[in-house]
């Protein structure tokens, strides 16, 4: 006599533990190829020939090289050989299927790999991207700075070079700074972010001490790339930080310069090629810059200019007048 054996039912907890081995075992094949250790040289090999880029990017259409771009993005490359090549095509793609003419300013700053000759390949198949080399890297904002002079665009922004951000997404923060009626500081907030318990740490140290030192400054991700605001805006801030200390920057002098800040929720994942170049330095850099920007002389004086810029007589000054300084 046959007798039909019930399954035996697994509880709650039986069913959780399988659901993370198998999660552990799917995310263990399919991390980037940098976070999976080496086994053999046949591995190594097959990481380097999944690492090179191998999209082609369509030529560009006749006339989009020919009108003046819509906005001009800077973007600082150091070291990125194994990402910038992608991040130029899926940014130039992104814009490109919006209607929106791009001008993709490539700062080469300071690098000791191939990421220059690839910045290069681009400009020499026609598409709009401008090189920009720094013979010695001073710093991530000096790769901006370097990269701001170039840009023609009413509209200029920053973006990273590490794909992190879609570039999609820069497509539609650009069109919400498009859709608003006043001038405005249009930048991304990494709501969703995948860089790590110690990096989510440090960032949200470094807002909330950025919130205390300036609390009328609403903002809750002051580094979030891409940032776009209008070109007069930019030139007024007279940026001098060479360092990591930039974006705070940035942040200071538009909420002085009376420019309403627009955050557009992203989703920032993580980096799939390449290195990251934020260090333990890189937050000493960020917690001594604002105490020197709160307690020192250097934003005082920036703001006492300022001041006196636009009480010239009309005329005397540019369209960027029409951003009036706050008080406080």
């Amino acid at each position: 006599m046959l007798v039909a054996s019930t399954p035996k039912k697994r509880g709650l907890s039986g069913v959780l533990w399988s659901r993370i081995c198998v999660t552990i075992v799917v995310s263990r094949w399919s991390l980037p190829s940098q976070f999976v250790p080496e086994r053999s040289p046949k591995r190594k090999a097959i990481r380097v020939a999944i690492s090179m880029p191998s999209i082609p990017l369509p030529a560009p259409e006749p006339g989009e090289l020919l009108a003046p771009p819509d906005i001009s993005l800077v973007m600082p490359c150091y070291n990125e050989e194994a990402i910038v090549g992608q991040t130029i095509r899926r940014t130039l793609m992104a814009f490109r299927g919006a209607g929106h003419r791009l001008q993709l300013v490539a700062v080469d700053n300071g690098s000791s790999d191939r990421t220059g000759e690839i910045i290069q390949e681009y400009v020499d198949q026609g598409h709009p991207v401008v090189r920009v080399t720094v013979e010695k890297n001073q710093g991530y904002g000096f790769g901006i700075l370097s990269g701001i002079p170039h840009a023609t665009a009413p509209w200029i922004g920053m973006i990273p070079a590490d794909s992190q951000v879609d570039a999609h997404e820069t497509v539609h923060l650009f069109e919400e700074a498009l859709a608003c009626e006043e001038q405005v500081l249009a930048k991304a907030r990494r709501r969703f972010r995948m860089d790590g318990m110690t990096r989510k740490v440090v960032s949200v140290t470094f807002n909330t001490l950025f919130r205390v030192l300036w609390p009328s400054i609403r903002s809750f991700d002051i580094n979030g790339l891409p940032k776009i605001m209008p070109r007069e805006a930019l030139l007024r801030m007279n940026l001098s930080s060479k360092d990591w200390f930039l974006d705070p920057e940035i942040m200071i002098k538009s909420h002085y310069l009376g420019l309403r800040c627009i955050e557009y929720s992203v989703f920032a994942r993580m980096r799939s090629r390449g290195l990251s170049h934020v260090n333990a330095g890189t937050c000493f850099n960020f917690f001594a810059g604002l105490i020197r920007y709160r307690f020192g002389a250097e934003l005082t004086a920036w703001r006492r200019r300022e001041a006196a810029t636009v009480s010239l007589p009309a005329g005397a000054v540019s369209s960027g007048a029409a951003v009036h300084p706050r008080s406080s």
